[in-house]
This record gives structure tokens, sequence and C-alpha cells, in this order.
């Protein structure tokens, strides 16, 4: 073991292009990738200032996680919305609430609505796994990235797998001239996945540390031909979760990230130098603004019942007051769902759904008057007013 932390190396290779693009990307005829290091047996050591801020981190998320409590659902969803809501918005991937919200229920919605959909069920997916099995595993990741691609419109075919193919990042779109990081060739990633995975299994290590290194290492090896940002976050979650820190929520990490989005990208780059400490402390402080930003979005979910009942003034025992309640843990929903948990007909809780309509607890998120459905539109909008915080302290 060392302290001393090593960068990447590097290595060239020849580069032989489509023939399309410009002149100097035709003629362009190698390139130096990156070689991340080994590290499944490295040892990080500190500065005493990342030091503590891992030890406030790890205080924050496991406090954020102990508070959600009976309300679990409610909370662990809007937390998991936030992630994968500025998750995708970090690689440019964003929708209007109310197509967002249609995706969210299975309904005719954008491709990039759609998307972040399967961005938050793919950062479950691994979290989840994380859970239960109680170790990071490679199959999770596939399997959490299968789902947030199987329905992209480039890259399906490589839903669930390892690129076979050179990619790079910045640039050039027909080479990767100019690059700002060129990862390592195809047929590296395997040893090197399996060795990351290696490494987020110790328990060795200051889980925020591990967290952080683990990210970093992901997007070095960049192992997917899309989606590698997202999958990568996920993991940050997942090692929180595995080391104990987090077992029902979500630390909205990515909601920090989006707030500085060229201060996160130019440490992860820098990690490529060796320069490990300076990552893990923005990390840390990222994970304790965003459990203090989403504590103070709890307390303003927490207040909406409250605020609902008194706008609506549902009668005692009638649906409208069955739903109000319901709204923190389904916030988009058709009528049947709502039926169900009001205890009456479909036919019937249409009146309900017009008085809370009305009252602007709820607010239709379609047109036609096939396949109706609703939100309570305060609950989304927590999310941008969550990262509103984040952005401006």
């Amino acid at each position: 073991m060392t302290d001393a932390w090593p960068a990447h190396g590097s290595e060239v290779m020849p580069w032989k292009g489509s023939g399309r693009g410009p002149r100097e990307d035709r003629e362009f005829t190698e390139v130096a990738v990156s070689i991340p290091p080994m590290i499944a047996e490295l040892w990080y050591q500190p500065s005493r200032e990342s030091l503590v801020a891992m030890e406030q981190a790890a205080a924050a998320v496991a406090s954020l996680d102990a508070g959600a409590g009976s309300r679990m659902i409610a909370i662990s969803g809007f937390l998991l919305r936030s992630e994968s809501v500025s998750s995708s918005k970090i690689e440019q991937v964003e929708a209007k609430r109310d197509d967002y919200a249609r995706a969210m229920i299975g309904l005719n919605a954008s491709a990039d609505a759609r998307s972040m959909v399967a961005a938050a069920d793919a950062i479950q997916k691994v979290i989840d796994d994380a859970g239960h099995s109680s170790s990071i595993r490679l199959a999770a990741l596939l399997a959490a990235h299968g789902i947030l691609m199987k329905d992209d419109p480039v890259d399906s075919m490589y839903a669930g797998k390892f690129r076979d193919v050179q990619n790079w990042i910045g640039g050039s779109d027909y080479s990767p001239r100019g690059a700002v990081h060129v990862p390592p060739p195809a047929d590296l990633v395997p040893e090197l996945l399996d060795d990351l995975i290696n490494f987020s299994n110790r328990k060795d290590l200051p889980a925020v540390a591990q967290a952080a290194i683990a990210h970093a290492q992901f997007e070095s090896i960049h192992p997917f031909t899309d989606g590698n940002g997202r999958i990568g976050r996920a993991l940050i979650g997942a090692v929180l979760c595995r080391r104990g820190l987090s077992r029902q929520t979500i630390t909205p990490i990515a909601s920090a990230m989006v707030a500085d989005v060229d201060l996160y990208f130019s440490l992860v780059n820098n990690y490529r130098t060796g320069d490990v400490d300076p990552f893990v402390l923005y990390l840390s402080k990222s994970a304790v603004r965003a459990c203090q930003a989403a504590a103070d979005s709890v307390k303003a979910l927490d207040s909406l019942p409250a605020i609902w009942t008194e706008a609506a003034k549902p009668r005692k025992g009638s649906a409208d007051a069955a739903i109000i309640p319901w709204l923190l843990e389904r916030p988009v929903f058709e009528a049947h769902s709502a039926a169900i948990v009001a205890g009456v007909a479909e036919s019937s809780v249409y009146g309900a759904l017009d008085r809370l309509t009305d009252a602007g607890v709820i607010t239709p998120i379609t047109t036609s008057k096939r396949n109706r459905a609703w939100a309570a539109t305060e609950v989304l909008d927590e999310v941008d007013r969550l990262n509103s915080r984040l952005k401006n302290p």
C-alpha cells in the first residue's frame, strides 16, 4: 500500500476514422488513451480537512435517512426524483414538469422525459441491489444500464453491455481530436471494472471517500457507450447504502453537483492526475449541502397536507380527505389509483378530483378525456426548489 494516489497512465494507439467530418478529423491517425491504475488495494490518505468533512458528510447522510421514519415512501420517492432529475440534467437531458409527470405513469411523453424516468429506475436498481446483497455487484450495474438505455434511440443496442468501441469525452464528434478525456481501450474495461468492484466492496476505507473514488474511477473507465455519468453517480449512492449510511433514502448528491457542473467535471478530470483529495473533499461538502437542502424540502413537503386541507376543506371521511395525504407518496396519478385509495368506485372519484383541482391541490396533466391524469405539482416543483437552494445557498 502507498499513501500517494497514482496518476493515470497513457498509451498512444492508432486511430482509424470513419472518413467523415472535417479534414482534421479525417487526417487524425493516432490517439493517446488514458490507462487508469488498478486501485483495489490502494490506500487513500485524507487531508485533515477532508477527514473532518467526511465525518460531517457521514453524519448528514445518516441523519437524513433516519429522518424519513414513517414517511419513508414519500420522502424516498422525492429524493429519488431529485437525484434522477438532477443527474439527467448534468447530461443535458431535461423535460418540462408536466411532460416528466406523464412519463412517470407511462403516458405519452418526450424521449427526454422517459429517459429521466428510466434514470430513476436505474438508480433505484443499483441502490436496492447494494442494500439487499450488502455488496456492489457488476451484474447490478449492467442491469441498471440496461434499464437506463433500453429505449435510447441511438444506444439501445448497447443497453446493459460494455462498450466494444473506443469512446471519448469532449472534442470533435468524429474523432478523439481535442478530447478532454479518452478512456482506456474497450478490451481493458472488464479487468478495470473487476478491480473497481473489489475496491468498492472494501471495508477499510471511509465510506464517503470510497464512494467518491469509486465514482471518479468509474468515470475514468467510461465502460458504456452512453449513460456513464448517470450510472456512475448511482454508484455513489450504492456505496453509501452498502456501508450502512443510508438504508431507506437516496442522498441527492447530483442536486449539489448540478449547481456547478463545471467544478464537478474539473475535479473528476483532476482525479486522473492523482489529485484525489480535492474530489473527496468536494463530494463530502456536497453531501452535507445536499442533505441540508433536502431536509428543508422534507419540512416543506410535510406542511403540504395541512395547506391542501385548508384550501379544499374536505368533509371528514370523504374521498377528497382520503386522497390528500396520499399525494405525497403518489404525486402523479390517474383516476383508477385515486379511486382505490379513496375506497370508491372509479366512476365516483371524479367529483373529488374536480373539487381538489378547483382548490388548486392538484392539476390535470392531460387534455384528452381518455387516460386522464393529475399531479400534485407542489410536490414535483419541490425538486426545482431544492436545486435552487443548492445553487443559491
